[in-house]
């Protein structure tokens, strides 16, 4: 139900004031599991709204499965999570081809990644054969088994986690790969304030699960999404974007720099943004709030900087000191 106890809202075109409205919602239904962190839910609700896959990476217990699975409830989507371990083989994510022995066919079964929002629990404990399968299914929208090839209904949004400091048993992932996540976030500790509230509400609720409720449909989504490709950007914005993707490649410290796929998440990180704020334009504010998550990742660093401690988020940095921010009416 609604705030308003009217239930989920329907389809039909969106503004900006209606999207900004709707995603506020989203964001009170998904507060009544996580408590506080509000920019990294912000964070979350933009990438999705962008359409784009998103790596949760930090240490375990903070809250990472609760966000994803927290948002597929609220925006009224099908939600499926993978446990990734070290046997995981294709088709345990894929589906495939099962014996019916009522008709002597091998009809196709759907698998784990037939949903909406799919969490891929420590993604990096997978082999590769089954992080191939799931590349497949992040870029094209599609799966392939023996019988040929299975489109997965939209949204298709993947939601990975990785513990980044237990790397026993774990595979890196492929750069293709991490390249192909819009944003990389962490969720962080809460702070001692919101940690009193999380043991109240426990304390209350006498169970472990959280009712998060579904305010939007699959559709209405869609149709948020698609407003924010109608989110007007002015060229002197799409030149900032550019510059600042460039200056990530002239960085001496970079080994490689951010690539077009960069800038293109850049800019659908931007109209989104703009779009959760409630305005149907971009301004410069929203390409800085976004570049650090949208293209740290991105970028690989020589390894002496690397060992005195410089990551992507300084390449980023710097970039934005060096860029000059444009004047837009």
């Amino acid at each position: 139900m609604l705030p308003d106890g009217s239930g989920p809202r329907g389809t039909g075109n969106v503004n900006g004031d209606e999207a900004r409205a709707r995603l506020a919602e989203v964001r009170t239904a998904v507060h009544r599991a996580v408590v506080g962190r509000d920019l990294v839910l912000d964070q979350v609700i933009t990438g999705l709204v962008a359409d784009g896959h998103i790596l949760l990476e930090d240490l375990p217990g903070l809250g990472k499965t609760l966000v994803a699975k927290s948002f597929a409830r609220a925006l009224g989507l099908s939600f499926s999570r993978i446990q990734f371990t070290a046997d995981l083989l294709p088709h345990d994510i894929t589906g495939g081809e099962v014996f019916d022995s009522s008709t002597g066919a091998f009809p196709f079964r759907p698998g784990p990644l037939f949903a909406h929002v799919v969490l891929a629990d420590e993604i990096n404990r997978a082999p590769p054969k089954v992080q191939s399968a799931l590349l497949e299914a992040m870029q094209e929208y599609q799966v392939t088994s023996e019988g040929g090839t299975h489109p997965l209904e939209r949204p298709f949004l993947v939601m990975a986690t990785q513990n980044p400091i237990e790397l026993e048993g774990t595979y890196p992932l492929p750069e293709a790969q991490v390249d192909r996540f819009l944003l990389r976030l962490a969720v962080g500790y809460p702070t001692a304030e919101e940690e009193h509230t999380i043991l109240t509400r426990r304390k209350e609720r006498k169970q472990d699960e959280v009712e998060v409720p579904s305010v939007l449909t699959r559709e209405t989504f869609r149709a948020i999404q698609a407003a924010a490709e109608d989110v007007e950007i002015d060229q002197a914005i799409e030149e900032y974007i550019v510059q600042i993707v460039a200056a990530t490649r002239l960085d001496p410290r970079a080994e490689v720099g951010a690539s077009p796929r960069g800038s293109l998440a850049l800019l659908k990180l931007s109209r989104a943004r703009a779009l959760v704020e409630g305005r149907e334009f971009v301004v410069p504010d929203d390409v800085k709030a976004f570049a650090e998550p949208g293209l740290a990742h991105r970028i690989l660093v020589k390894p002496e900087p690397w060992i005195r401690g410089v990551r992507g988020p300084h390449v980023i940095r710097s970039a934005l000191e060096r860029v000059p921010v444009p004047k837009v009416p």
